[in-house]
């Protein structure tokens, strides 16, 4: 008779693993390169997104006094013109000015249109923001009415009153 063989003392070659696992779509180094990129991408904009910060906050502050000068240098003049042509050039100055110190739009607004904006002004106390309001509808009742009468020497110099206030005022 022949001897059984024990076949669990036998020593078999090891079933290759690599016919069992997932096939990668990209070779290990490739993602190594992507991490990288995508790493000095973020470092890039956090040191680029530093440096501009206190600059913006300069060159708003120096526009912004720069405007002011600019508004006060217009609102000196005040002779040889009619109450209209006053009253639109005051208006003009004005509203670059808040343009350009605040972001507001009036500059680029109807009296109405920024009349009724509710967020025109926000930045700026409620007193400051109606006595602004009520500044830019006279102008514009000077602007527009058909008998308008007023002294353009006192227009401007309500306007430098007005523009005074307005730059004492930090908008947020």
């Amino acid at each position: 008779m022949a001897e059984p063989t024990d076949e669990t003392f036998v020593l078999r070659d090891p079933i290759p693993a690599e016919p069992l696992l997932p096939d990668p779509g990209l070779p290990l180094w490739a993602w190594g390169l992507i991490g990288l990129g995508v790493l000095a991408l973020v470092a890039g904009l956090i040191v680029l997104l530093r440096k501009r910060k206190p600059q913006g906050l300069v060159n708003q502050e120096s526009a912004r006094e720069e405007a002011f000068r600019r508004a006060m240098a217009e609102l000196q003049g005040g002779g040889g013109q009619t109450i209209q042509e006053a009253a639109t050039s005051v208006s003009i100055t004005l509203r670059r000015y808040l343009a350009v110190a605040s972001g507001d739009p009036a500059l680029f607004e109807t009296h109405e249109e920024f009349v009724a904006r509710h967020q025109s002004l926000a930045s700026y106390p409620e007193d400051l923001r109606s006595s602004t309001a009520e500044g830019f509808s006279h102008l514009a009742r000077l602007k527009y009415g058909p008998e308008a009468t007023g002294d353009p020497v006192a227009l401007y110099s309500a306007a430098r009153q007005l523009l005074e206030r307005l730059h004492q005022h930090r908008p947020a």
